[in-house]
């Protein structure tokens, strides 16, 4: 089998109103999705999404003719290209496609098949007020959610924790909550000046009390000594990697004990393949493996359901339960 042909499709949702993501400063009017097709001559069509796939066509012909089934070595390829260019991850995610439809069977299957089902949460983007949040994560857990996630922006901390209080009370104990500072990683052309871990510290303490089950990207990436100082001194598990360049990146916050949690984007981190690695490898770092599911879910729900992961000794995010606190 071969690939002849690889597409991709820009597709745009309009937002009316504009979403207000609480990690972004410029105002939302649209969602963008990239599709991808890979097309082979045994008349399998794989599809993935993820991020642009802007200026992928150069790079095509390393692909053009080969074997979709040699993904290690597709894998390869592709983190040459990122070195150099974007996040083609989507096109990893076609690939298994192929393999899944080439063998009939799930891709999550071909990862180890651990489980059958999976958990999810329900993750609210924009910055709220205490009354608003609290309203929303009624709501979610109305909907079957036993867990959510809750930004705190930069600009007014006070509010964040104020909001994330007020979830608390409404929704009991019964519903684990977890915070998201989104400090990893910027947005093209933000350069506001980050929380310091003393002003992270500060929070981390007060979502302790509140039993936030974690907090997630609460310092820049570079800082993995101060993750390590957050995770020993104030009893909150901290999550992160979404946006890791590289295995390496995620790998290194493990050993030097930064995170509990390890969450990459498959389609705009560091692909399937290595994510699967990560996550084996985060247990064995008494960590937990999940995937990131804000943009498309359909190759992160391959990753987690083919995983068994844990947070301290409780099936947790790729499972059918959440611990509550």
């Amino acid at each position: 089998m071969k690939i002849t042909a690889i597409k991709t499709e820009r597709l745009r949702l309009p937002l009316d109103p504009p979403f207000l993501a609480a990690w972004d400063p410029v105002p939302r009017t649209h969602f963008d999705a990239t599709l991808v097709r890979v097309r082979t001559d045994a008349g399998i069509t794989g599809y993935g999404s993820g991020d642009t796939m802007a200026g992928f066509a150069d790079y095509s012909d390393l692909f053009i003719g080969r074997d979709p089934l040699q993904i290690a070595s597709h894998v390869r390829t592709l983190e040459t290209i990122t070195f150099h260019a974007g996040r083609y991850w989507a096109l990893e995610a076609a690939l298994w496609d192929i393999a899944g439809k080439a063998c009939g069977q799930p891709v999550a299957t071909l990862f180890g098949g651990a489980l059958t089902t999976m958990a999810c949460y329900a993750s609210f983007g924009e910055s709220r007020s205490a009354a608003e949040r609290a309203d929303a994560v009624l709501g979610a857990r109305e909907a079957g959610f036993r867990a959510v996630k809750i930004r705190i922006g930069r600009e007014n901390v006070a509010a964040g924790l104020a909001a994330v209080r007020a979830a608390r009370e409404a929704a009991g104990d019964d519903l684990a909550l977890m915070v998201d500072l989104n400090q990893w990683w910027r947005m093209p052309g933000d350069i506001s000046v980050a929380l310091d871990l003393p002003a992270v510290r500060r929070v981390a303490d007060e979502l302790h009390e509140l039993g936030v089950l974690w907090l997630e990207e609460p310092l820049p990436a570079a800082d993995i000594a101060g993750m390590r100082t957050l995770r020993e001194q104030t009893g909150v598990r901290v999550a992160g990697g979404e946006m890791a360049r590289t295995p390496g990146e995620l790998l290194g916050a493990l050993a030097a004990g930064a995170l509990d949690v390890v969450q990459p984007d498959v389609v705009l981190a560091i692909g399937m393949l290595r994510a699967r690695t990560v996550a084996e490898v985060g247990p064995t770092a008494s960590a937990c493996s999940l995937t990131c599911m804000w943009l498309p879910a359909s190759a992160a729900a391959r990753i987690s359901s083919s995983l068994m992961t844990r947070l301290d000794g409780r099936r947790s995010a790729a499972t059918s339960s959440w611990p509550s606190r």
